[in-house]
C-alpha cells in the first residue's frame, strides 16, 4: 500500500482493511500518509501511527477510539492463536494490534500475513 511503512505493517493492513466497506476504503486512504511512530519490543509487530491529519480526511467512524477492523487469525490446521486490530481514533488510523492467545503458536505480523493470504 506504501512504501513509507514497513513492509509487514503495509500488507497486513492491505489485507485487514477491505476495499469493499467504505469505512476500510477512507481509512485505506490514509495509509499513505501513516509514519510508524513506534513498535512494541516484544516483536509481536504491533505498531503505533502517527498521521498528518491536515493532510487526510476522517473516516466516518465517530468520535472516540473505535476498532475499525477486527479479524481473527486461523492457521492451516484450523487453529485461532490471534486476531489482528486495527484502531482508528477520531476517524484516523491510530494503530495496528496483533494479539496472541497461543502459548504453543508463534503469533506476529509475519505470521498474520501468512494467515491472512487467501489460499493459492
Amino acid at each position: 500500500m506504501t512504501d513509507s511503512l514497513p513492509q509487514d505493517v503495509a500488507e497486513v493492513l492491505d489485507l485487514v482493511l477491505t476495499p469493499d466497506e467504505p469505512v476500510h476504503v477512507a481509512l485505506r486512504r490514509q495509509v499513505p500518509q501513516l509514519r510508524v511512530q513506534s513498535r512494541c519490543e516484544c516483536g509481536c509487530g504491533t505498531a503505533y501511527f502517527e498521521l498528518g491529519t491536515d493532510v487526510v480526511e476522517p473516516a466516518p467512524t465517530g468520535p472516540g477510539t473505535v476498532v475499525a477492523a477486527d479479524v481473527q487469525l486461523f492457521t492451516e490446521t484450523g487453529e485461532c492463536p490471534g486476531e489482528v486490530l486495527v484502531f482508528a481514533q477520531d476517524g484516523y488510523l491510530s494503530w495496528l494490534e496483533v494479539c496472541s492467545w497461543s502459548d504453543d503458536i508463534e503469533v506476529n505480523l509475519v505470521a498474520a500475513r501468512r494467515w491472512l493470504q487467501p489460499p493459492s
